[in-house]
């Protein structure tokens, strides 16, 4: 639990270190990403963003297990 913890800390760092850098890729801004406007009324739903993420993310894992 405590290397998991450290781990994690590290990344979160090491994610606000580079957020200058990270804030410039079009993650988020993605084709099929919902996004409606009305009158006072504003509603965004990344969805493609959601799924490239998740597809990243289990790539990776699969790849730290094997």
């Amino acid at each position: 639990m405590q290397r998991l913890l450290l781990i994690l800390g590290c990344l979160l760092i090491a994610g606000a270190v580079a957020w200058p850098w990270l804030s410039k890729l079009p993650l988020g801004r993605l084709p099929g990403d919902i996004h409606i406007v009305r009158d006072g009324f504003s509603f965004y739903f990344p969805i493609t963003t959601c799924i490239l993420v998740s597809v990243l993310v289990s790539v990776v894992i699969w790849i730290v297990r094997r």
